[in-house]
């Protein structure tokens, strides 16, 4: 039993994505915000991505560089990669929990607020 174990963990091991990603939860930004600042860097080099973001002034732009910056370290310390020598290659921003409020209206109705939050994912690679 423990042998077939260790086998299926080297197999899935193995075949593990070997690239540099980092991933934000329930930021409390909607997802649709998210990904029109996530379509600007998209294919970009690691070092242009990030002076685009800090360039763009968008409230979305400050939580995908830090996810941004949060891979590049991981890249650099875990997989022992340059960050020069890095690009985006997927980014995406998926719905997290939604956060359920009422506000109050005449002839005591209430009115739902959807307040929504993403996850931030950015995985990087190494240019070819």
């Amino acid at each position: 039993m423990a042998t077939r174990q260790r086998e299926k963990s080297a197999k899935i091991a193995a075949s593990r994505d070997k690239r540099a990603k980092a991933i934000a939860r329930y930021v409390r930004i909607s997802p649709s915000k998210v990904r029109v600042v996530l379509d600007v860097i998209r294919g970009k080099d690691y070092l242009e991505a990030v002076a685009v973001l800090k360039n763009i002034s968008n409230t979305s732009a400050e939580a995908v560089l830090k996810v941004l910056e949060s891979a590049g370290a991981n890249a650099e310390n875990n997989l022992g990669l340059n960050k020069a020598d890095l690009y985006v290659a997927e980014t995406f921003a998926d719905a997290g929990q939604t956060l359920k409020r009422f506000q109050p209206v005449s002839k005591g109705r209430a009115h739902s607020i959807l307040k929504r939050t993403s996850h931030i994912t950015v995985i990087l690679d190494v240019k070819a």
